[in-house]
């Protein structure tokens, strides 16, 4: 017998197992609208790598700890505004992570291992990996607030509200800041306003998981505005960035945590724990990730071509919402598909039963997830009347309960 037989099946990630399916799939006529396709790599991003090729005095050293703060800074500056009274109060640090997952790891991890926090929140429907992150950081209790009203195909704010309102006192509740991963659908800033109050009164701490700034609207300043109100507002915080779908960066897990705090004096501290941590993780952050990033958000030329990038791909998934929603129109489709213009960034839960969406992927060959949230980016001029058609026979062909 094998020291290992006592091992139990873990379900595979599900985007990933949609993926493998697509994959071994030789319909001619497949689309994934799962992970999709490859990502754009943005002109600015060539040009800076084929700079760093050419410079011998860029060395293949080992990166420090927290990681090179002319990366850190300039990620924080961007997430809170470059003029944000934080910076000049010294209550704000920081922490070069993989990506926003590994960013929201440390931070799990620095709650459990520094405050003993138990207890999380995560929307209704989530990010897949929120619950595994958070559980193998520490916490022990993982809740869900409501989120996605399903018959009004938009924000359950009320839900959401009254589960908030009934959490346990020092619960960690992870918000994402803008575009909401899976659903698309963002509260209004009056919204935001009464759940900073509420969280205020609960003494609930949020963490926030930013990972389309800037790709979500074409604004980075908006895009924020939740984690910028949420300091006036004098919460001690931790927020997760990420460069993977702004920058186009996926491969290179570039991520940025922000620490916010209210006492300077609790950062040195602060700063040794999150080393700690570090060091038993993975050492030393990776630099050549890092160093894009830094080049990009330090020099305004090409801060200001990133800019024009930014603009493009989210004008692309405007149209691309915009284009959707009419052709579900033209054809009649029943119901209202205003949720698909009104929803933010690339995911958009369209509002499909689990049956409509085994439908789509079993005789369509469309690969979605069965909470129907889609990657806007997997449509293009070339499959979206097909989808729009197909979505149309799901919706009149197959019951939705």
């Amino acid at each position: 017998m094998s020291l290992f037989s006592s091992i139990g099946y873990e379900p595979p990630y599900e985007y990933l197992e949609l993926r493998k399916a697509y994959e071994e799939d030789n319909s001619s006529d497949k689309i994934d609208l799962g992970l999709s396709g490859q990502p754009w790599v943005l002109p600015v991003i060539r040009k800076i790598e084929q700079a760093m090729a050419l410079d011998d005095a860029l060395k293949k050293e080992y990166c420090e700890i927290l990681g090179p703060e002319s990366f850190r800074n300039a990620a924080t500056k961007m997430l809170l505004g470059e003029n944000n009274p934080v910076f000049k109060e010294g209550k704000v640090m920081n922490v070069q992570a993989l990506s926003g997952s590994g960013a929201l790891r440390l931070g799990a991890a620095f709650l459990s291992r520094c405050l003993n926090m138990k207890d999380f929140y995560i929307s209704s429907p989530s990010y897949p990996s929120y619950p595994a992150t958070f559980l193998a950081a520490g916490f022990t209790n993982c809740h869900t607030y409501r989120y996605w009203d399903s018959a009004e195909r938009n924000l359950d704010f009320k839900g959401m509200k009254e589960d908030l309102e009934n959490a346990p006192e020092d619960s960690v509740v992870i918000l994402n800041a803008c575009a909401h991963n899976p659903t698309g659908v963002d509260p209004t800033q009056e919204q935001w306003k009464e759940i900073a109050h509420l969280m205020e009164c609960k003494k609930l701490f949020p963490f926030f998981d930013c990972a389309c700034q800037g790709f979500a609207t074409g604004d980075p300043e908006k895009d924020s505005w939740p984690v910028r109100y949420f300091i006036t507002r004098g919460f001690e915080m931790l927020c997760a960035q990420a460069f993977s779908k702004n920058l186009g960066l996926y491969s290179e897990r570039i991520g940025n945590l922000t620490l916010i705090v209210n006492d300077p004096s609790v950062l040195p501290n602060c700063r040794t724990q999150f080393s700690s941590l570090v060091d038993g993780f993975y050492l030393t952050p990776p630099l050549y990730g890092a160093r894009i990033v830094s080049y990009v958000l330090n020099d305004p030329v090409l801060f200001s071509e990133w800019m024009g990038h930014i603009k493009e791909m989210s004008r692309r998934i405007k149209e691309t919402r915009a284009a959707l929603k009419a052709k579900l129109d033209s054809l009649g489709t029943p119901g209202t598909w205003n949720h698909v213009v009104s929803q933010n960034g690339m995911f958009s839960n369209i509002g499909l039963s689990e049956l409509q969406v085994k439908f789509l992927v079993e005789q369509r060959h469309i690969y979605l997830p069965r909470n129907s949230c889609i990657n806007i980016c997997g449509l293009n001029a070339k499959n979206i009347d097909y989808v729009a058609n197909a979505i149309h026979e799901a919706v009149i062909t197959v019951p939705d309960n």
